[in-house]
């Protein structure tokens, strides 16, 4: 069979291989905990599922503008001033089948062949591959632990060429949960300006942040950098909403424009009741946002406690999102009934054979031996995970 030799290179997510193969031991009755989980445990908010259930039983169910209904691009037009003193107006939105849909429209709209994506290591797994579709080229950057795993402008200016088009900016970040300060974004951008270079910003977990720290957006730092920023946001994580697949892009009206026409052949519009309900979540009560946050706070605090106790695993506490990525450096050459710990996905794999435990090696975020955890689970979860690896670990031989 002759298939697409760069369809062929794309690797599947490992997150959702690792998810599905916990997902069927638990089916064959097997006791699993899993740290996999890319999205919220909690259910999606009332007042969010009777608007599509009203979407429905109206009639809604029609095609809607390529870009997204007009009330829901506008909500998120007030809802970028208000919050960020953001303007943008409705044609510089693109709502489209979630955040992932809306990067990889990005991706094509701006890409030509052979150009140059910097993607600070470590990073969400999806990045380069949805480059790579748009027939680009990944620069991935190693950042340094000591600097908390985020991009330094040195790092930046060393590795940039005439063929670099954009950078990425994921704050806060998937898998570290680190968050970029103001004044560390100024000095990426400044950079990123003096070569003109697309930023694409990232900020899916903008609502998910913690002890009392402040998410800065991107195009907010000034005119320019407006212009040359794409942002892209959804409603998957804030709003526990991930299976209704509803996210924007935020660019220039140029961009949105081009966007907008790839979409338009691609998918057509987004799910017409699914943006009734983002409609619903962005314009209705904001209080679901802030009890999750804070059981995502406490989840986090009580693992940061556990993992500072095994003295074998390093980790530095996150600011945003829902996950703690672990450095297992100090497990590497350890075995267990004769299998060498030679990598992360080595001890991903005995994790989940012996102590019926899903985690995410972190080769394939450009984080070698690594592993993320999620707090996305219930506490009771995550303590009797967390006692499962703690005691597997005591087992190993050095």
């Amino acid at each position: 069979m002759y298939l697409s030799k760069k369809g062929s290179k794309i690797k599947p997510s490992s997150t959702l291989v690792i998810t599905a193969k916990a997902k069927q031991m638990k089916a064959e009755g097997i006791d699993v905990i899993g740290f996999g989980a890319g999205e919220p445990d909690f259910d999606t908010p009332v007042h969010i599922k009777e608007a599509a259930i009203k979407a429905i039983q109206e009639g809604f169910t029609k095609y809607t503008p390529v870009a997204g209904m007009i009330e829901l691009r506008q909500a998120i037009c007030d809802q970028l001033q208000k919050e960020y003193g953001l303007f943008y107006k409705s044609n510089q939105i693109v709502i489209s089948n979630g955040a992932k849909h809306s990067l990889t429209n990005t991706f094509m709209a701006i890409l030509n062949p052979g150009d140059e994506v910097i993607i600070p290591a470590p990073f969400w797994l999806s990045y380069p591959e949805m480059v790579y579709l748009a027939d680009g080229c990944p620069k991935v950057v190693p950042t340094k632990k000591e600097n908390q795993y985020k991009l330094t402008p040195q790092e930046l200016k060393e590795n940039i060429t005439e063929r670099t088009k954009a950078l990425i900016i994921n704050s806060p970040s998937n898998p570290t949960g680190m968050i970029y300060r103001k004044e560390e974004l100024e000095d990426l951008i400044e950079i990123a300006l003096a070569y003109d270079l697309y930023i694409i910003s990232d900020e899916i977990y903008e609502k998910l942040i913690y002890d009392g720290a402040k998410h800065v957006s991107v195009a907010s730092l000034g005119s320019k950098v407006y212009e040359k920023t794409i942002l892209i946001n959804g409603v998957s994580k804030s709003y526990a909403m991930t299976g209704w697949r509803i996210g924007y892009a935020a660019a220039h009206p140029d961009i949105a424009k081009v966007i907008s026409n790839i979409q338009s052949h691609g998918s057509s519009n987004p799910n017409s009741v699914a943006q009734k309900a983002a409609l619903a979540a962005i314009k209705g009560p904001q209080d679901c946002v802030e009890e999750m946050r804070q059981a995502f706070e406490k989840r986090r605090n009580y693992m940061m406690e556990r993992i500072e106790k095994m003295t074998e695993l390093s980790a530095f506490k996150p600011q945003g999102a829902f996950y703690v990525l672990v450095d297992i450096n100090a497990l590497i050459g350890a075995s267990y009934k004769g299998q060498m710990i030679q990598k992360a996905s080595d001890l991903a794999s005995l994790l989940l054979e012996y102590a019926q435990v899903a985690v995410i090696p972190c080769q394939d975020f450009g984080c070698p031996n690594h592993i993320r955890l999620s707090y996305a689970i219930s506490m009771e979860n995550i303590k009797e995970g967390l006692d499962r690896i703690e005691n597997f670990i005591q087992q190993l031989l050095f």
